[in-house]
């Protein structure tokens, strides 16, 4: 409440509502507190909720609770502990690219709080895979699941894509508890062509290939691949995509991806929803639900989803596991409701089966 009435008023007018600025002011800030033993003892007293009845175990990993951060809030991973504090049962960084990347022109983030929602065209701004591989080798262990979401540079052609994600999965492997392939940003020119059944097929194998060889050369336990789908796509696509998933070894599937399309926006937003980008936020959720649903249905259950998508308490959270989802992911719903809400949302789920 706190959040909501004070101090969001004040963010989201920072700087003439400059969201970038603010974002980037906020990972500052949490990175410092990351650094703090006693901010962070302090902070996980404030927000986070543990509960036996929240722990599982998804694609191998355990989760002390299935509320998780998206990919995209901490693209470079530099506050990790305090999302860790703040509740997060696990945390996904990037999407990180094999060469670091300024991503597009700014401006590039915009709200559009009519309809609680966010537009990015951010295109992976971000430090590099040996950047980010240096950063997680440098810091303590987390007490939750980091995953780590790759994608491929701008800079990159299509018919190199492959070596592009392999080599951010070489530099990466021994950090990350899961892989996320994002083939489904609209941000970076052609990514999306990735998801159909012959690039998709390929660039899975490769990954899959890699992962054998990594894990038998450590002698450690192969990390889980997930594929991240975008919004967009019709049914038919989706099932075609399932069936490489199935066919490569995928462990899961992230649903959904931010969209292209401007449904359901309340008319004060019309001329922000001009702006290029993805949106993410309340808009999505219905569509989110709907893949997360059908999803689950045509994969028969068999295939671990974790449901993004205008998540902003425990009544989306609900209805995005009832769905068939058996994690969830935040970013949109954070920057609107605040850092409680990791917390409520568990307390939501307890309440539910208590």
């Amino acid at each position: 409440m706190v959040y909501k009435q004070f101090l969001r008023p004040i963010l989201f007018h920072w700087r003439h509502g400059d969201a970038e600025e603010v974002h980037e002011r906020t990972l500052a800030l949490l990175s410092a507190v990351a650094r703090s033993r006693a901010l962070l003892r302090g902070l996980e007293r404030l927000y986070a909720y543990r509960h036996p009845a929240l722990e599982r175990t998804v694609f191998g990993l355990r989760f002390p609770n299935p509320v998780g951060l998206a990919a995209g809030m901490d693209k470079d991973g530099v506050a990790l502990a305090a999302w860790a504090a703040l509740g997060f049962g696990h945390i996904e960084v990037g999407t990180v690219t094999g060469v670091p990347q300024a991503g597009n022109p700014r401006p590039r983030l915009f709200r559009l709080p009519a309809s609680q929602a966010l537009i990015n065209r951010m295109g992976f701004n971000n430090g590099g895979a040996a950047a980010l591989a240096a950063r997680l080798a440098a810091q303590p262990a987390l007490s939750v699941p980091l995953g780590v979401s790759i994608g491929k540079a701008k800079v990159t052609p299509l018919e190199a894509a492959v070596e592009d994600y392999a080599s951010s999965f070489r530099v990466l492997f021994d950090h990350a508890a899961y892989f996320a392939v994002n083939v489904s940003s609209p941000n970076t020119p052609g990514l999306r062509a990735l998801q159909d059944r012959a690039h998709l097929s390929g660039l899975l194998t490769a990954l899959q290939a890699e992962n054998r060889r990594l894990a038998a050369e450590r002698r450690v336990r192969e990390r889980p691949i997930l594929v991240k789908i975008a919004p967009d796509l019709a049914e038919p696509a989706i099932a075609e995509l399932l069936e490489v998933c199935a066919a490569t070894g995928v462990a899961g599937l992230i649903a959904t991806n931010t969209t292209v399309a401007r449904v359901g926006l309340h008319p004060a937003d019309q001329a922000r929803a001009a702006e290029a980008g993805g949106l993410s936020g309340r808009p999505l959720h219905p569509r989110a639900l709907a893949v997360v649903r059908f999803v689950a249905g045509a994969s028969g259950g068999r295939l671990p989803i974790i449901g993004v998508g205008g998540i902003f308490g425990p009544e989306e959270a609900l209805r995005m596991l009832d769905a068939g989802a058996s994690l969830l992911q935040l970013y949109t719903g954070l920057v609107y409701e605040g850092p409680g809400l990791p917390g409520r949302i568990c307390r939501g789920l307890v309440a539910r089966h208590a």
